[in-house]
């Protein structure tokens, strides 16, 4: 190869790198802010907020929200399962990352949930990790592309769950009394009745994880579950066991969320488990999105 050749050899490299190298920012660092929320995400109820609430270290209770959590070993994994039976749908929500929609905006779910006043929270899809995926939060439609082979929760104005293939429903139809759609998924349980293998992960997933999942019992009493993982303490669950544990519990329709380093529970101002992504280090990921509890 003549010096002139290489020397363009040289610039290609350069720019073959650089190239990718953007590529790889902006796919999972640099933050897009698509639509900033015009209002804060939450609404105060002045005759719950004038009311003392009996608050303990695992249990919550007032007028309207009753929560209590239970710790648990589910053979060798820590599992945290909190009840939340509410008096009305208004009070389970969805808040973004830096109060705005958009790529790579991300914030820990302790942060998102303290800035919306929760009571208890989970993390929730992390729709900015994808392309595709309808987003639809506390009845705003953000996204409207849909993702091939897609199970997505719907939970309706009435507080009610239903689990849809994407590819079957358009997202303008899912304004006619859905106030949030959660895209990541597989559906666990449907009308009482496990629906994964225990063949079935996410992408390239390990089999033992920490997990999220939320599932619905009857009206407007659901479970909110995290899994710790990843740890010399707890080694974590496949979906099946989750499934599994979701089915046990009582669910008629539970789903799973965003896993692994994201898997968090939040309640009365803690990280209730042990968030982690490496196996050595208890830290929150930075998320997209949370499911809470509030008012």
């Amino acid at each position: 190869m003549n010096r002139g050749a290489k020397v363009l050899y040289c610039v290609y490299l350069a720019l073959l790198m650089g190239f990718t190298g953007f590529v790889t920012l902006d796919t999972f660092v640099i933050a897009r802010v698509e639509t900033m929320l015009e209002a804060p995400q939450t609404t105060q109820t002045p005759s719950v907020a004038s009311a003392e609430p009996i608050v303990t270290e695992n249990s919550y209770q007032d007028a309207h929200i009753s929560i209590q959590i239970d710790t648990r070993r589910l053979d060798d994994t820590t599992v945290y399962i909190a009840d939340v039976t509410l008096s009305s749908p208004e009070y389970l929500k969805t808040a973004l990352a830096q109060n705005a929609y958009g790529k790579n905006v991300t914030e820990t779910t302790s942060a998102i949930a303290e800035r919306q006043s929760a009571i208890l929270a989970i993390n929730g899809d992390y729709y900015g990790s994808r392309e595709r995926g309808y987003v639809l939060r506390n009845g705003t439609l953000y996204r409207s592309t849909a993702a091939a082979d897609q199970e997505d929760l719907v939970i309706f104005s009435d507080g009610s769950f239903a689990v849809i293939d994407e590819g079957s429903i358009s997202a303008d139809s899912l304004l006619q009394g859905a106030m949030q759609v959660l895209s990541f998924g597989p559906a666990l349980v449907a009308d009482g009745e496990i629906t994964v293998s225990q063949k079935d992960e996410v992408g390239k997933a390990m089999v033992s994880n920490p997990r999220t999942a939320i599932g619905v019992v009857a009206p407007l009493h659901y479970l909110f579950v995290v899994s710790d993982g990843r740890t010399s303490q707890s080694a974590g669950l496949s979906l099946y066991e989750l499934a599994q544990l979701m089915q046990s519990l009582g669910t008629q329709t539970a789903y799973n969320l965003d896993g692994g380093g994201s898997s968090a529970l939040y309640f009365n101002g803690t990280v209730v488990n042990n968030p982690t992504t490496n196996g050595r280090r208890i830290q929150e990921r930075r998320v997209s999105d949370i499911v809470y509890i509030g008012y």
